[in-house]
């Protein structure tokens, strides 16, 4: 264990499965199982870009995902996990990624390195994401 990945193993194996699924219903666009990943009272932070801004509870959440998910068919979306520390019920993570997508109208390749960081919680044995903070590192 260092100093970036505190707590219980176990917990931190969960937490790393809830991230690694993410990214994977990202890749396959299965909102069932991207939505199973989140709690009723979550947020997600897009301040990245304006006109988004934060989303609030999960329905919105969910809804916002799904509606902006066709317009990137080829979209390619990879994980490191830099972070996890786990305090009791309570966790933080921070997440890069990498993506490949084509941007919508002109079918320009785009790739961007970003970071997440996160708020897990642990309900009825269980991790998911409370919040997601989103910064962009670099884009093309």
């Amino acid at each position: 264990m260092t100093v970036n990945f505190t707590g219980p193993l176990e917990d931190r194996v969960a937490i790393r499965e809830v991230i690694e699924t993410y990214a994977d219903a990202v890749n396959c666009y299965d909102q069932e199982t991207w939505a199973s990943l989140w709690v009723e009272d979550s947020y997600w932070d897009l301040s990245h870009y304006p006109e988004i801004g934060i989303v609030e509870g999960k329905k919105a959440i969910v809804d916002m995902w799904a509606q902006s998910m066709p317009a990137y068919p080829k979209l390619s979306f990879l994980v490191t996990i830099g972070s996890i520390k786990v305090d009791g019920d309570k966790a933080e993570a921070r997440t890069w990624f990498s993506e490949v997508y084509e941007e919508p109208g002109t079918l320009k390749d785009k790739r961007a390195r970003a970071c997440y960081r996160d708020k897990l919680v642990k309900r009825d044995g269980k991790w998911f994401l409370q919040s997601r903070i989103f910064n962009i590192v670099h884009q093309t």
